[in-house]
């Protein structure tokens, strides 16, 4: 099928690739943006999202959270959490 360089119709269909187009891209850009954003803390069953904030915004980085005594994660989200987080991260 040859449609004129000028037609309508060929300027939709244009239209519709574009749009496709910028979806897909959009997309992407968002699922590659969440990728980088992981941490080991998400892989951890029991840590949520406000205890990783916490732990991230005191120790900074989980290679100083590695080092911190067990006591020490008890006083700031409790024993249970301390232990789940122990355990996880010294599978890692």
């Amino acid at each position: 099928m040859i449609l004129d360089k000028t037609s309508e119709t060929l300027k939709i269909i244009q239209h519709l690739r574009d749009e496709a187009h910028r979806f897909g891209i959009t997309f992407h850009r968002q699922i590659r943006s969440k990728k980088q954003v992981l941490s080991e803390l998400d892989a951890i069953k029991g840590i949520g999202e406000k205890t990783k904030i916490v732990l991230l915004k005191k120790y900074k980085s989980l290679k100083r959270l590695r080092e911190v005594p067990v006591n020490e994660l008890v006083d700031l989200i409790g024993k249970s959490k301390a232990e789940m987080l122990t355990k996880g991260l010294e599978k890692k």
